[in-house]
């Protein structure tokens, strides 16, 4: 019988065939082998207790596999963030979308409040709404928006993510009635919530599809690419870079640069252009120290 990890907790699997979910063990082989289970993993399974328990028998192929969050045969990312109270980080917006883009995961975009929206946090919503397709306003506590969301959701393996204080769970509550999970009041000091989430948990959608609430990023460093692949991940300099004198320009000093001219002409907002470099940056300082 085949199912899908939702939960790895206190040495047990608990694995959904569709209709019930199994506490599991896993075969002594799997440890024998260093293989380990991951939620989100398709596994083989044999019935002990009907409808109760049972055990791993095998791992099906994984489509891709993420270390931090450890999760297997993910579809999506949903980075949420918030129009106000934590305001958006640019900076750590921009450093996820690498993330996902090098880990060739899609990514809905939400920001999250958006009945506390002010000016500059509305103006940067609608820069990302322009470059990314998926981007949406919610507001989960006055549920403004989850419907809209939740079509982006269906039929998908989604990881949410984003910083502390964002609403994660309280978005997550209200996407699945009745998952109640603790929701982490923002301190008042430094303007973020505290992490409320422990294990990474695949939480059935009522439509169909599956989010995993992850426990944050215990690692923010950016992914192993070449610095001439990063600007792969910024969709506006990507699609102009064409327009470049040099094939190999990578937009910083270079004359008769195509995307330093949309800059100076505020075509692309400065915020994008100096994350960008910041990124270049980090990626050369690591090139030099191999």
């Amino acid at each position: 019988m085949e199912g899908l990890v939702i939960k790895n907790y206190a040495g047990f699997y608990y694995v959904d065939t569709g209709k019930i979910i199994y506490r599991c063990k896993a075969r002594g082989k799997f440890k024998k082998d260093n293989i380990k289970i991951l939620t989100g993993d398709r596994v083989v399974i044999s019935v002990l207790i009907p409808d109760s328990e049972g055990v791993i028998e095998s791992l099906l192929p994984r489509k891709n596999e993420l270390i931090r969050p450890p999760i297997a045969n993910v579809d999506q990312v949903l980075l949420v963030f918030s129009f106000a109270n934590p305001s958006p980080n640019s900076e750590l917006i921009d450093r996820l979308l690498v993330m996902a883009g090098a880990a060739d995961l899609d990514v809905v975009l939400v920001f999250n409040k958006s009945d506390l929206a002010v000016l500059e946090s509305q103006q940067l919503f609608e820069y990302y709404r322009r470059i990314l397709p998926k981007t949406v306003a919610i507001s989960a506590h006055a549920e403004i928006g989850i419907d809209h969301l939740m079509n982006y959701l269906k039929h998908k393996i989604s990881v949410l993510a984003g910083p502390s204080g964002v609403g994660k769970s309280t978005l997550v509550n209200r996407l699945v009635p009745g998952a109640k999970l603790v929701t982490g009041e923002v301190s008042p000091k430094i303007g973020r919530g505290r992490h409320t989430t422990r294990h990474v948990e695949l939480i059935k959608l009522p439509l169909g599809g599956f989010l995993a609430d992850t426990p944050g990023f215990s690692n923010l460093n950016l992914p192993e690419i070449d610095k001439k692949d990063l600007q792969n991940y910024f969709p506006e300099i990507k699609e102009n870079r064409i327009f470049c004198h040099y094939p190999d320009c990578l937009h910083v000093k270079e004359p008769e640069c195509r995307i330093r001219e949309l800059i100076h002409k505020g075509e692309i907002p400065s915020f994008r252009y100096e994350n960008y470099k910041a990124f270049l940056e980090e990626i050369s300082q690591r090139e030099r120290s191999y």
